[in-house]
């Protein structure tokens, strides 16, 4: 039981220190673009935050999602 709940605290600790980063690094960020939504459009962003918060919310994904694959029981 103590496994998932450090692999849990890593991510966290994990993707805060990557998004505080990416803070940091856009503050010279002067190219911005839009973000085409469904139905609406997004104000204007960095393109660097927008490249970031990607790679953030994927990292979250996959460390979240859980595939195990191997206590299939018939």
């Amino acid at each position: 039981m103590v496994v998932p709940i450090k692999k849990f605290l890593f991510a966290i600790v994990f993707n805060t220190t990557l998004f505080l980063l990416l803070m940091i690094g856009i503050q010279n960020s002067s190219k911005q673009k839009k973000v085409n939504l469904i139905m609406k459009e997004t104000i204007y962003l960095p393109v660097s935050f927008i490249v970031g918060i990607s790679f953030i919310s994927g990292s979250i994904t996959g460390n979240f999602l859980k595939l195990n694959f191997n206590n299939v029981k018939d």
